[in-house]
């Protein structure tokens, strides 16, 4: 269907009106045409035509009447809207008609209020009369009351004067607020000179409520009730001051009072001065001892006084349980610095230390019974701080180190005198010598270390520490002791009269200092000696063999003069008389532990085997004939063999024995080829690498039939084998000095005989 010209015509207008409404008739001619093609693309759809044009006239039908209905409702709405502006208006043109007119009868009246405001002032000035008026009798009678409020102090009925106080503070208050609020600051001046005795008055009420305060743990007890008088005053103070401190309109001269602060302060302050600040005590032990104990009874006492007694008389925000812990724990801080500033001997520092980390927690004091669970100190910071702690357990260290050495050196002393005594030490059940200084050394020393214990552990390991130094440097000064003795022995054989048997007590001594120090260890898992100390008591065990070495050797030495020699090599009883000699020293080293006498018997062995080395090398005998050299091969077998059996006899076992160099050196002798020699003389080097060329060039001498070929022959090989001393070697040659033979000339090249 098309649209004819006219139509046409008449939809312009109305499209350049409403171009919207054309824009959707076009989508919805659109979407009829697409859904009638949808419905219609088959022959046989066409029979339903009938039908969908009725469904679809119905449905338009529906929608106008939907439409029309709406625009209806609209349309009544507008009309209502309209309406209601309409009568706005009006009734907004008579607002401002009847305010015009007011503004006219304003204006017309404003000459008349200006008598108004005279009325006004005058009825203000009246007003401020009539108040006047009214407080004028308590004015007149201020200075009444301050006699009555006077009177009322003097008989220690508080409450009372404090409500007196209180109103006229209030009366004079409300007048200097009255002056502020107007700006008269230059009459606030004689209100205050007329009202002059309230601070008079605060200053006596003050005055009897901290004197109450600073009585307070004897008046809980006696008198509670004016003690809690007390603190229901400076509760009404702290409550006006909180009051006039909210409004911050005024602040009257003397506010805040802070009498609460003031009476923690009071409170504090009595407890510090009863107990802390007393004259200086005697810093020796027995004084500090009787006024800790003096603080620890009058603390536990005060704290259950206030535990009981004063928590019922004051509120509980107080908290003044925890203040006066407090206070204590504080004061006992400052006051233990104060004693620790005194030069307190050792008994003093231990007591304090003791004290401050053991007894002050302990159920003796602050961990009562009585007392628990509302007083906790652990809450608090230590009594004394760690480094406090350390720096005094230190100076406890340096008196007991001081007191130790002194002990020590006393012990020393006794020690040496009794080495010059005319009669032997004393021996144990088992008859071996020893004297009292280990027992009184160790005793000493666990004692103190014991008494550290006590303490703290830290303590115990300084004090531990400070006992193996003081009995490392004993042992060095005994060492110097023992070394004055001998040179005094030197001079006189005689004295000491029992010298050998006063050196075999020092061994065992020393045995027991080096058994005992384990035991001084406060864990005994850990039972090592220190390198330092363990080098100590080697170097004093040295010293002591060696002395007794020495007499050994003076006794020696008169028969080792005699070797080697023609009677000797023709078969005198020389060696039966060095046995003799050694028998006797080793029945004097049965008096020591065996641990020692094995070692004094290898030292001894040691000794002879080098003195009758020595004196074959250096005075050496040179063999004439085949017959000479069987001769002396015969005597050093046989004295070797008498040596060694002694020693075997003793208890001395073969392996650890010296004798071996005298057996082999007889074989170099008894070799009956020079010739193999240099072979020989390998094997022997070999065996004591700390033999030296002139040692072998002596031995050959002895031998009498080396020629100059064989000899460079074997010391060109010794040079072509150097030794190295091996570990744990026992040098027996190196100590033995070969005069070396002046030759004009040089056995070989680089090297002189």
């Amino acid at each position: 269907m098309g649209m004819s010209a006219e139509d046409e015509r008449a939809a312009s207008p109305r499209d350049e009106e409403w171009p919207e409404a054309e824009k959707a008739e076009k989508l919805a001619r659109g979407a009829a045409l697409k859904w009638a093609s949808g419905v219609f693309y088959r022959p046989e759809k066409l029979e339903g035509l009938g039908h969908y044009r009725r469904r679809e006239t119905q449905r338009n039908s529906s929608i106008q009447s939907r439409l029309k209905s709406t625009v209806q409702s609209y349309l009544e709405g507008v009309n209502a809207g309209l309406e209601q502006l309409r009568s706005a208006a009006q009734e907004v043109q008579s607002v401002c008609q009847d305010l015009g007119a007011a503004r006219w009868a304003l204006l017309d009246s404003a000459d008349h209020f200006q008598g108004l405001q005279q009325m006004r002032e005058l009825m203000e000035e009246h007003v401020q009369l009539a108040s006047v008026v009214q407080v004028l009798p308590q004015i007149f009678s201020v200075h009444e009351v301050f006699s009555h409020i006077l009177q009322l102090l003097h008989g220690r009925q508080l409450l009372e004067a404090h409500v007196e106080l209180m109103m006229v503070e209030q009366l004079r208050d409300d007048i200097l607020s009255q002056l502020h609020l107007r700006g008269l600051s230059s009459a606030q001046a004689t209100v205050l000179s007329y009202f002059s005795g309230l601070q008079d008055l605060n200053e006596s009420l003050a005055k009897q409520l901290w004197d109450i305060v600073g009585s307070s743990l004897r008046l809980v007890r006696e008198d509670p009730v004016l003690f809690v008088t007390a603190v229901r005053i400076i509760e009404r103070e702290e409550k006006i001051d909180d009051t006039l401190l909210l409004e911050a309109t005024f602040l009257p001269p003397g506010r805040p009072k802070g009498w609460r602060q003031k009476f923690y302060q009071v409170l504090q302050d009595t407890i510090t001065g009863a107990h802390f600040h007393a004259p200086c005590m005697d810093a020796e032990g027995p004084g500090l001892a009787k006024h800790l104990a003096a603080l620890q009874k009058d603390i536990v006492s005060e704290l259950r006084v206030v535990k009981d007694l004063m928590v019922q008389c004051v509120p509980a925000h107080y908290n003044i349980l925890s203040v006066c812990t407090a206070t204590y724990h504080q004061a006992l801080t400052s006051h233990l610095q104060e004693i620790l500033r005194e030069d307190l001997d050792k008994q003093g520092l231990f007591l304090l230390l003791e004290w401050a980390l053991r007894v002050y927690p302990s159920p003796e004091m602050m961990g009562h019974p009585d007392l628990l669970p509302e007083v906790d100190v652990s809450a608090l910071d230590p009594l004394m701080s760690s480094e406090l702690v350390d720096q005094t357990e230190r100076r406890y260290v340096m008196k007991v180190k001081a007191s130790v050495f002194e002990w020590m050196q006393r012990t020393l002393e006794v020690e040496f005198k009794e080495w010059f005594r005319e009669e032997e030490p004393e021996t144990d059940h088992q008859g071996f010598f020893q004297s009292a200084l280990p027992a009184i050394v160790m005793q000493m020393l666990n004692e103190n270390i014991q008494v550290a214990s006590l303490i703290t552990d830290s303590l115990q390991q300084k004090i531990y520490n400070m006992a193996l130094e003081e009995l490392e440097a004993f042992l060095g000064r005994l060492r110097e002791a023992l070394a004055q003795c001998g040179k005094e022995h030197q001079q006189d054989r005689a004295v000491p009269k029992f010298y050998i048997s006063h050196l075999l007590a020092v061994l065992n001594n020393n045995l027991a200092l080096s058994n005992s120090v384990s035991s001084l260890h406060p864990d005994t898992a850990c039972r090592e000696v220190p390198a330092s100390l363990q080098a100590a008591l080697d170097r004093m065990q040295k010293k002591a063999t060696q002395l007794l070495l020495e007499e050994l050797l003076l006794d020696l030495q008169p028969l080792c003069l005699q070797l080697p020699s023609r009677k000797w090599l023709s078969g005198s009883q020389l060696v039966g008389s060095m046995c003799e000699v050694i028998d006797k020293y080793a029945k004097d080293f049965s008096r020591v532990r065996k641990p020692v006498f094995t070692l004094l018997l290898a030292e001894s062995e040691l000794l002879v085997a080098s003195q009758y080395l020595r004196a074959l090398l250096q005075r050496k005998m040179v063999c004439k004939s085949r017959e000479e050299r069987g001769q002396l091969c015969h005597r050093l077998l046989q004295d070797a063999t008498q040596l060694r059996e002694l020693f075997c006899g003793l208890g001395l076992d073969q392996g650890q024995q010296s004798l071996d160099a005298v057996f082999a050196l007889r074989e170099l002798i008894c070799l009956k080829d020079p010739a193999l020699l240099s072979l020989e003389v390998l094997g022997f080097i070999t065996k004591y690498p700390d033999v030296s060329d002139e040692h072998i060039s002596t031995l050959l001498d002895i031998r009498g039939d080396v020629s100059k070929e064989v000899r460079h022959v074997v010391l060109e090989m010794m040079a072509q084998h150097p030794q190295v001393l091996p570990e744990g070697y026992r040098p027996i040659f190196s100590t033995i000095l070969v005069p070396v033979p002046e030759l004009p000339f040089c056995l070989r090249k680089g090297k002189c005989a």
